[in-house]
């Protein structure tokens, strides 16, 4: 008996033949005339509460709707001939008209009218958001108040594509073609991977040699290049974010239409009666705004690295150079930022021998300090200078605090006839200078090459060699002749050429240092 009365019920529409979806009496009671409705009966059963939202009937009332465009039916039994259409209802059934306003949801006013006249405005619709928001407080009442007695965010859905189509048949000088497709990410990922790789380049002048001297490899000539392309870098840095804030905040238009509601198949019952889902708070729009903000934040720490890196790593003056120690000062060259003076500071500290280091990058000088009574390690300082990339020069020693740029002083004379002390109490007035014209020497080494050798002749207490003028200053005892032939030989020795143009003049040790 159950099953045959199972099959004799009526599924189909009796006008258009299209299935119909189960429909609660409540519904029937409530939207049709006041002389139609008497002929339903009392069931009380509703699928709509305030808080939850409406659920899918799971068991035939004896009613069903119908919502083609095709006819005129909205409902009839399961049982019997008893039909309703269009006109016996006390609302206008949107989903069934082809012109006109349409009305889609019944409880918070929204058409397809309504939905066009956004896309004109906005180039999008927030209809089905609006929705999801307003059904949690009040809630919705779609079974009083929609034709198919369930949740209309599938028509709604339906209706932001009919809305789209007919406003592109409308606009004469656009295609179908013209609509923007979802974006897939792909630009704006470029983008924001632009922007950090250029902004680590536009920094890397400064961690890069740093790096490089942490693992034992010279960085020597790197900082410079790479400050040269710093500028190039930044534009192009503010380049990728300027287009991937474009990319990710430009507006989508008739972006609305590509969602399909609250419902994840196509069928009917699926599309126009499920639970309300809440919003959804963290899509992939809101997973790129997240992502941009984290690009924007960490090229702009990449880019202004050179201005802290300072504060991180320190420039050496946690260890400060005091009077009780063997100093020196260092004229350093090719320091563009706080974080070359980082990686100044970095380089002279592993030197063996030096326990303090101050950099001053304002003055472009290096204050070194060893402990007292050790020799000052410059060349080596020197050699880890020049493979950190920079090069330098010595200013002064403790000894020779007064001492000008570019000057190489021996403070260790040899001894005469073998005897180291009798050399070094000969007074003052019994020491004579003579001036040399050294020619060729284009740097600091020259000088320095040109030091040692005219320090190897016997007799000759002590030099002072300037590159930048070309002198030498020789100091011999009065108590000798001046080895004039024996200088000059070890200066063309050294490769330059050598003349006398200051014959020996009395001069005090003191004065000579200085």
């Amino acid at each position: 008996m159950t099953a045959e009365t199972t099959t004799d019920k009526r599924l189909h529409c009796p006008s258009c033949n299209k299935k119909a979806k189960r429909v609660s009496q409540v519904t029937l009671r409530a939207l049709l005339k006041d002389q139609f409705a008497t002929e339903i009966g009392s069931d009380d059963h509703s699928c709509c509460d305030s808080h939850s939202g409406c659920t899918s009937l799971t068991e035939d009332t004896g009613w069903r709707y119908c919502d083609s465009s095709d006819c005129d039916v909205v409902y009839f039994s399961e049982t019997g001939d008893i039909s309703f259409t269009k006109s016996q209802l006390n609302v206008p059934v949107g989903v069934k008209e082809t012109s006109g306003e349409r009305p889609l949801c019944y409880c918070f006013g929204h058409s397809v009218a309504s939905i066009k006249n956004e896309l004109r405005t906005k180039e999008h619709s927030d209809a089905l958001e609006d929705i999801r928001d307003k059904m949690k407080a009040p809630g919705c009442h779609c079974e009083t108040s929609n034709p198919s007695g369930s949740c209309c965010l599938g028509s709604v859905s339906k209706g932001i594509r009919i809305a789209q189509k007919e406003l592109e048949l409308n606009a004469s000088n656009e295609t179908p073609t013209s609509i923007v497709k979802p974006s897939t990410g792909r630009v704006e990922k470029f983008a924001q991977i632009g922007t950090v790789f250029s902004a680590i380049m536009a920094s890397a002048c400064c961690w890069l040699p740093l790096l490089l001297l942490a693992v034992g490899v010279s960085g020597a000539g790197i900082a410079a290049t790479l400050e040269t392309y710093r500028p190039l870098f930044i534009i192009v840095t503010f380049g990728f974010l300027g287009s991937a804030f474009y990319f990710t905040y430009r507006p989508k238009k008739f972006a609305a239409g590509t969602g399909h509601g609250c419902c994840p198949t196509e069928t009917m019952e699926a599309e126009d009666c499920c639970t309300p889902k809440a919003k959804r708070r963290f899509n992939m729009m809101s997973l790129n705004k997240v992502m941009l903000w984290g690009v924007t934040v960490l090229a702009v720490a990449f880019l202004f690295f050179p201005s802290y890196v300072g504060l991180l790593f320190g420039t050496g003056n946690n260890s400060a150079v005091t009077e009780n120690m063997h100093r020196a000062v260092f004229q350093i060259e090719g320091m563009t930022c706080e974080g070359c003076a980082t990686t100044v500071a970095q380089a002279i500290r592993q030197v063996p021998g030096v326990v303090a280091v101050e950099i001053s990058y304002e003055k472009r000088q290096a204050a070194v300090g060893v402990e007292p009574g050790s020799p000052i390690p410059k060349k080596e300082i020197l050699a880890a200078l020049k493979k950190a990339g920079y090069s330098g020069k010595i200013l002064s020693t403790e000894e020779t605090s007064e001492a000008s740029d570019h000057i190489i002083t021996a403070t260790t004379p040899p001894s005469i006839d073998g005897d180291d002390e009798q050399s070094s109490n000969i007074p003052n007035e019994f020491f004579l200078q003579t001036v040399l014209n050294i020619e060729g020497m284009t740097c600091e080494e020259c000088a320095k090459r040109v030091s040692e050798m005219i320090h190897s002749v016997p007799g000759i207490t002590d030099v002072h060699v300037d590159f930048e003028s070309g002198r030498a200053n020789v100091q011999s005892p009065a108590c000798c002749a001046f080895p004039k032939e024996a200088v000059l030989s070890a200066v063309e020795k050294s490769g330059f050429h050598g003349k006398v143009i200051v014959e020996e003049t009395p001069v005090s040790t003191s004065s000579t240092k200085q």
